[in-house]
């Protein structure tokens, strides 16, 4: 048996930084688990060959990470991604598609919290396409997400005030 957590939202609103919070919890508590961050499944440009969206290349890989995780015994997966909580079919089937428990996560924010934490993230040029395409995606989640995702404002709470919230939910 499985057990994935899969933490999802556009950017800005903690989803790395909360998975690395919660890995670090785990470990204090003795809890075996692997965590994947989703953002390097899938960086190859351009995109493969029949692979537009570049879904069979993420599956692949997950896939082969998680194959390596598995072959030394772990059982639990923390996975962050922006579209992570509408690809738990293929995360699963990546897994090998046998029991597996999945729990969704899907971190928000408002627009204002979400530019000042981009502002204060990206250095290079693609701010703005950043916060466009986290509205974009914000609002793309919301409509999309499946029925018992669990949903998390992180506005006015601290990384490990939400990876403590979502621990206590998951374990």
């Amino acid at each position: 048996m499985y057990d994935v957590l899969l933490i999802g939202g556009p950017a800005g609103v903690g989803k790395s930084s909360v998975g690395w919070e919660i890995s670090a919890l785990l470990k204090a508590r003795e809890v075996a688990h692997c965590f994947i961050e989703g953002d390097i499944m899938d960086q190859i440009h351009p995109a493969p060959p029949g692979d537009p969206h570049r879904s069979q290349i993420t599956e692949r890989n997950i896939a082969a990470v998680w194959a390596n995780y598995a072959a030394v015994g772990q059982t639990r997966l923390i996975y962050t991604n922006t579209v992570s909580i509408l690809e738990a079919p293929m995360i699963v089937r990546a897994m090998g598609g046998r029991g597996t428990r999945v729990m969704c996560v899907l971190l928000t924010a408002s627009e204002d919290i979400v530019r000042q934490r981009l502002a204060e993230r990206e250095i290079g040029s693609e701010l703005d396409w950043h916060i466009e395409r986290s509205a974009l995606m914000a609002r793309r989640l919301d409509a999309q997400a499946p029925e018992g995702t669990i949903r998390i404002l992180t506005d006015g709470m601290t990384v490990t005030q939400v990876a403590q919230d979502i621990c206590a939910k998951w374990l």
